[in-house]
This record gives structure tokens, C-alpha cells and sequence, in this order.
């Protein structure tokens, strides 16, 4: 009986040592992201405010690493009464989700999806938005908003998870989220100077390195191979799992490429290699919520509408007066809610169009449709506050000079005479 009793003990050390290794690299790899996101965003502004935009992304990471550890996982993923939990002694004892890695990593894994949701905001904001008050934002996004929405999804006894949800690695609990408060933050803030024409059109502003932003792209579409198949949370016994998502991941992003590259070429008759960056995000946004239950073919699917769909979004945004410079609330939000709600229609054993009947769709469309009314309510409300009190803009003089020379008395690029 000891033989066996060690036999079993070795073989659970075994399993937990593989799956600790497996979600690491996953971990770090989603961490990496956020090197993608200062890279996409700092290529899609303007020089003069580069730097502005990596500080964002490093405010993303310690203010709101900090908050999510302090406070926010615990509220993630504490004994939850179905829509939050608060529990500091979180980090010693049994999360009930049968993890084989210590609740330590599960929660630098998960602070990878906090500080992604909150970067997604960074970009709506560009070239115009204080420091100090984007900060605060980060802290109450990361410490309250967005661990609300992961328990309702992933917590066991969230409200959404008892309705048999299916958000596996978070088209609604990270995009939708963070593209809606997007939205909010920016419909707040206001566009930036010269963005529209004295009538009220759409003035185009290019970012100032294409090259840049397409290298942080190709980062971001490496992290989701951490972001999407890291969701597992383990390797053992999830062997095949993980090639299921890993292929849909790939197929969803290829397919919003190519079909941003079509709708482009006919529309103006030239391919926009920026929008073709954006629809592989599209892609990639799309799919992450049903990575883990369609079939291949439903993947390249739902990407290839997403490629489209960003497109679309992205115009109709700027028409109606809303100035996002990268293109991150078409991007996450709506497609984000296209890829929450496509599960519904989409899913191989009770999806719509698989004759599953309507249930899981109307769960699917209930969850994400919650998930963004809060975010956007609550973050409109918080950056409002902050407008009347502290101010959330820069003045004109500084933002026509630029955020980088003004508050942190460097530029992105310096030339020796």
C-alpha cells in the first residue's frame, strides 16, 4: 500500500510540475503582449506622442498589476455569491477550479487578461489624455470593474457560469470589456484636435511608424498563442484540447487578414495594410470566446466576418464623431461582441446553426450585452468624475506640442545635428 501511495504522490507531482511549467510559459508569453500593445498603439499616433503611449501601457502594468493583486483577484475569484466575492486570504486555499498550479500562478496568468482589458483602453485615449488621471482609471478598472466581469464568467459560481456561458478565454470578459469602457473613455474625452474639418468630417491622422505598429501586431498575434491555448490551465490531459484551440486561433486570425485585404482592395482599390493589421486582430478577437467548441471551419468563418466587420466599424465610428486613433473599440468591442454572440450561432454541439436550438445564443447575447452596458456605464460615469474634478485632458498648447516633450521631457526620436 505505501508502494502505491507513493507511486500516486509522485505521479500527482508529476502532473503538477508539467502543468506549472505549461502555464508559465503561457503566463509570460501573455505578459509579452503588452510590449505588443505599446509597439501597435505608440506606430499608430504620432511621433510626439510615443512615449505618452508606452508610459499608458506601463501604467497598465504596475498600477494596475498592483490593484489586480491587492484587491481584484480576490474579487475574481473568491466565494462568490454569483456576481462578486471579496476575499483576501484568496492566495492560501482552494479556489474550487481543480487547478494542478498554485493559486500564485493562476493568478499571474490571469493578471496577463486584467492588464490586456485595461490596455485595450490605452489606445481610445491616445495623444490626448492626462497622465495622473488615466492612472486612477487603470486602478478602479483593475481593481473593481473588470474582476467583476471575470467572476461573473469564471468564477464557478458566477451568475453567467451557472447559465452554461461559454467566454472561454475572453471575447467578452477581456474585449468587450475593455472596449466598451473604450467607448465611454472616449466619447468623454472628446476628439483630438483636428481630427474634424470645419463641416464636421473625418480628417485622417496617420500614425507616424507603420513598421512599428505592424511589429507590435505580429507580437500580439504570437501572444494569443499564450492568451487563447494558456486558457487551459494545464497541459495533462488536455493534449488535444490545446490543438483544437491553437488551430481555430490561427484560422480565425488568417481569415480576418485576408478578408480585410479584399474588402479594402475593392473598396478604394488598394489593399490597407494598416486596417489588414487590425483585421487579424479582429480575428483573433473573435474567436477567443469559442476557440474551444467550434469546428475549424467555423473559425475561418466567424474571422472572416470579423475582418470585415472592424472595417465597417472603424468607418462608422469616425462618422459619427468618435475619435479613436488605433482602432481599439472596433477592434475589442465590436468584435468582441460579434465573437461572444457567433458561439451561440456557432458552437459544434449546441450552436444555432448546428441545430442546437436558440438557449445557448440567448445566454451568449445576455452575458456579452451585460458585460458591455457595465463597462461602458460605469467607465463613462468614473471619466466624467475625473473630468469635472482633477481633468482628464491635456490643454491645446500642450497637445499641440506634444504629451512626450510637455509632461516627460523626452521625445521618441532625437536628431544630432
Amino acid at each position: 500500500m505505501e508502494g502505491v501511495a507513493t507511486a500516486a504522490l509522485e505521479q500527482t507531482e508529476l502532473i503538477s510540475a508539467i502543468d506549472t511549467v505549461w502555464v508559465s510559459i503561457c503566463a509570460a508569453i501573455i505578459f509579452l503582449m503588452e510590449g505588443g500593445f505599446a509597439l501597435l498603439e505608440a506606430g499608430f499616433v504620432r511621433a510626439k506622442n510615443t512615449m505618452s503611449i508606452i508610459a499608458k501601457v506601463i501604467i497598465d502594468i504596475v498600477f494596475g498589476g498592483l490593484a489586480f493583486y491587492a484587491i481584484g483577484f480576490g474579487i475574481a475569484y473568491g466565494n462568490s455569491n454569483g456576481w462578486f466575492a471579496f476575499d483576501f486570504g484568496i492566495m492560501s486555499h482552494d479556489l474550487g477550479l481543480g487547478l494542478t498550479v498554485s493559486n500564485k500562478l493562476f493568478w499571474f496568468i490571469q493578471l496577463g487578461f486584467a492588464i490586456a482589458a485595461i490596455s485595450i483602453v490605452s489606445g481610445a485615449v491616445a495623444e490626448r489624455m492626462k497622465v495622473w488621471a488615466y492612472a486612477i482609471f487603470v486602478v478602479v478598472f483593475c481593481a473593481f470593474m473588470y474582476p467583476l466581469a471575470a467572476n461573473w464568467v469564471w468564477n464557478p459560481d458566477g451568475w453567467l457560469t451557472a447559465r452554461g456561458f461559454n467566454d472561454f478565454a475572453g471575447s467578452a470578459a477581456v474585449h468587450a470589456m475593455g472596449g466598451f469602457a473604450a467607448l465611454a473613455a472616449a466619447i468623454v474625452l472628446g476628439p483630438r484636435m483636428g481630427k474634424y474639418d470645419k463641416n464636421g468630417d473625418p480628417v485622417a491622422i496617420p500614425g507616424h511608424n507603420l513598421p512599428l505598429a505592424a511589429v507590435g501586431g505580429f507580437i500580439l498575434w504570437f501572444g494569443w498563442f499564450g492568451f487563447n491555448p494558456g486558457s487551459t490551465l494545464g497541459a495533462v490531459g488536455n493534449w488535444e484540447l490545446i490543438g483544437v484551440v491553437a488551430t481555430n486561433t490561427f484560422l480565425a486570425s488568417a481569415a480576418g487578414g485576408m478578408s480585410t485585404m479584399f474588402y479594402t482592395y475593392f473598396r478604394y482599390g488598394q489593399i490597407d495594410i494598416t486596417m489588414t493589421i487590425n483585421g487579424v486582430l479582429a480575428g483573433l478577437v473573435a474567436i477567443t470566446a469559442g476557440c474551444n467548441i467550434v469546428e475549424p471551419g467555423s473559425a475561418i468563418i466567424i474571422g472572416f466576418i470579423a475582418g470585415i466587420l472592424v472595417d465597417v466599424a472603424v468607418l462608422y465610428i469616425d462618422k459619427v464623431k468618435i475619435d479613436d486613433p488605433v482602432g481599439a473599440i472596433a477592434v475589442h468591442g465590436v468584435n468582441g461582441l460579434f465573437g461572444t454572440i457567433a458561439v451561440g450561432l456557432f458552437a459544434a454541439e449546441d450552436g444555432l446553426l448546428f441545430g442546437g436550438g436558440s438557449a445557448l445564443l440567448i445566454t451568449q447575447a445576455i452575458g456579452v450585452l451585460v458585460i458591455g452596458v457595465f463597462s461602458f456605464i460605469v467607465t463613462y460615469i468614473i471619466i466624467t468624475i475625473l473630468k469635472k474634478t482633477i481633468g482628464i485632458r491635456v490643454n491645446k498648447s500642450e497637445e499641440r506640442a506634444g504629451i512626450d516633450a510637455v509632461t516627460f521631457g523626452v521625445e521618441a526620436y532625437t536628431t544630432f545635428e
